[in-house]
């Protein structure tokens, strides 16, 4: 027990590090310049509950589901196929803010980067700073990066120590809840960034990779995820207090004229207010500023190596899920990895420094477009009837009115319009999930009813007396039966008789022999769809990756059992097949799956599935 609560420990320091990326990091500054502290706490408090929410429902799906250590991962596998481009954008746009915030607010104030041969200068920071998460991303898997977060948690403590000691006193005599400057932001009002802030930080990690992953990997080590996440969002409550606090000693120290720059846009900033503090009494503050420089660069480090697993996770994951012919064509080692989708984070960064962005302009997306996935991705983990397609077109167009209407409201000083931009998202996921997935749970526990009253035995006497009437779908008639079998739609059907051979000493039918009516089957269906396959001159052999069935009933001999067999899906390696056993009186005696893999007829090497086999199955898949 105590091993499992340093553990938690543990990972809840690696998720408060993951989580100070460039918004974190840099907006606990800005939000207190604006507001005081009230809007530091605005900031920190939805901040670390959004990530204790995150940490206590999914433990609640990692228990409500079967698997075991691995039942999270095997619903996230699930939970993310309609969300996969929307998991690669937001943390592809997370790191790119957070390379573009330290870049931003701590080289540029710092001039590293002036002179002739600025651009020079500025691209070769960007890119010391991605390879160096790429190299700490490399050398530290998810196993073990819990350990090199406690050894840099360790230093950022004593970089906090330092600048703490160096603060005499910590914060203004003034201790007050409003801004020191209320005059200077003339920006939105505080409610206008109140409402977008608390319904963004709050959905927020829902569609965090990281997140998703810490969460599996914490479940696999059976640790809790709830006592995990609550560390990890008390240790990210105190890192932005301390940040927003500091921030408010140097405005007392500073005055008006100092704290912040008037950007484009016509509003103020200050996000990079501590830094040019330090800058300026580089010389009379003692280590004060390396710990603050320091404090910055291990916070963006434990974001970047954070994003750079996460991204090789989940890319190289979907890629060997993939069904894209296209994908196929090019190396798995080039899709796969996250180098590809860094130096787009590089070239973004790049292009927001020349155009003189500030962070809000990245931020406007995780306040308005992400809002309605995020919420929709919540639902989703506890509604029933979880799985069925996203409304992917009229996701996207909800989103994008969000975001152009946020922007605007943003840029005008219109709150009504900030408030529209975020609620926006949630009123229409809301009546998204009750007026449809509702109805689909309705419909599909009236099918549940239906399907357990045909077990009565009255029912299913008069079911048994209508069908011998009517006919029935579940069956092709006797005369219509073919030899080799026939399809149902994509169903191939192949029907027997069980006889004295297949039965045991009881006189059931033996439990050995439902999976050699399934082979028969099966084999029976390949000769259907490849006709022309020879086993003398193929190059590749199918073969049986694993196999699993489920026994409901019984049958016994002279009964006629009934087979049916499907393609269930199918990647660019392996390919499933489902099937479902009936008896004379239609009643399922079992049902199952089968995974299918691809071989050299040479050296039995694995391989993609071939062209022929994609060809032959596709219309049935």
């Amino acid at each position: 027990m105590n091993f499992r609560w340093l553990n938690a420990l543990l990972w809840g320091n690696s998720v408060a590090l993951a989580w100070m990326w460039g918004l974190g990091l840099f907006f606990s500054v800005q939000m207190t310049f604006m507001f005081g502290l009230q809007g530091l706490l605005l900031f920190a408090i939805p901040n670390a509950l959004g990530l204790m929410l995150f940490g206590f429902l999914t433990q609640k799906v990692a228990l409500s589901h079967a698997g075991g250590q691995e039942s999270l991962a095997i619903f996230f596998d699930k939970f993310a196929k309609p969300f996969r481009l929307i998991l690669y954008l937001y943390q592809l746009l997370a790191l790119t803010l957070t390379v573009f915030a330290l870049v931003r607010y701590l080289f540029v104030p710092l001039q590293l980067t002036a002179g002739p041969l600025f651009a020079l200068y500025l691209c070769l920071i960007v890119f010391v700073i991605l390879a160096a998460g790429c190299l700490f991303g490399e050398e530290f898997g998810i196993e073990k990066i819990k350990h090199s977060h406690t050894l840099m948690g360790l230093v950022l403590l004593g970089c906090i120590g330092i600048i703490l000691l160096g603060l005499r006193p910590l914060l203004p005599v003034a201790f007050t809840w409003s801004s020191p400057f209320p005059k200077e932001w003339t920006g939105p009002s505080f409610w206008g960034y109140a409402t977008p802030l608390i319904v963004g930080l709050l959905v927020g990690p829902w569609l965090d990779l990281q997140h998703w992953q810490r969460a599996i990997q914490i479940h696999r080590e059976k640790t809790s995820i709830r006592m995990s996440y609550f560390f990890g969002g008390g240790i990210f409550f105190l890192l932005l207090l301390f940040h927003g606090c500091l921030a408010w000693w140097v405005m007392g120290k500073e005055g008006l004229p100092l704290s912040a720059i008037e950007a484009r846009d016509g509003f103020k900033y200050a996000h990079d207010l501590v830094t040019r503090y330090f800058m300026r009494n580089y010389h009379s503050a003692g280590w004060m500023p390396m710990a603050y420089f320091t404090f910055l660069s291990i916070c963006v480090l434990t974001t970047l190596d954070s994003g750079y697993i996460a991204l090789k996770w989940f890319l190289g994951s979907n890629v060997d899920k993939s069904q894209n012919m296209l994908i196929g064509l090019i190396p798995k080692q080039i899709i796969a990895s996250p180098i590809p989708s860094f130096m787009l984070v590089g070239v973004v960064t790049l292009g927001g420094i020349w155009a003189k962005l500030e962070l809000e302009y990245f931020m406007v997306a995780y306040a308005s477009f992400f809002v309605g996935y995020a919420a929709l991705a919540i639902a989703r983990c506890f509604v029933p009837n979880s799985q069925q397609p996203l409304p992917q077109i009229r996701m996207f167009s909800m989103a994008s009115m969000s975001i152009v209407i946020f922007a605007f409201g943003y840029l005008n000083s219109q709150t009504s319009l900030l408030l529209l931009g975020s609620l926006m998202p949630l009123v229409y996921v809301c009546w998204l999930v009750f007026n449809t997935d509702l109805l689909r749970v309705v419909h599909e526990k009236a099918g549940e009813v239906m399907e357990a009253a045909a077990e009565i035995p009255a029912i299913r006497a008069m079911t048994r007396a209508a069908t011998a009437v009517t006919g029935s779908d579940v069956r092709a008639p006797e005369n219509d039966h073919a030899l080799a079998g026939h399809f149902e739609g994509k169903w191939f059907v192949y029907s027997m008789i069980a006889t004295y051979a297949d039965t045991n000493s009881v006189g059931n039918v033996y439990f050995g022999m439902y999976p050699m009516y399934v082979g028969k089957t099966r084999e029976l269906f390949f000769n259907a769809t490849m006709p022309e396959f020879d086993l003398k001159t193929t190059k590749f052999y199918i073969l049986t990756r694993s196999f699993e069935h489920k026994f409901v009933r019984e049958a016994r001999e002279f009964d006629r059992i009934t087979v049916k067999i499907r393609i269930g899906e199918y990647n660019r390696k392996f390919c499933t097949l489902e099937h479902q056993i009936f008896n004379s009186d239609h009643a399922l005696l079992g049902k199952g799956k089968q995974s299918l893999l691809f071989v050299s007829a040479k050296d039995y090497s694995l391989l993609d599935i071939p062209p022929e086999v994609y060809t032959s199955f596709i219309s049935y898949a």
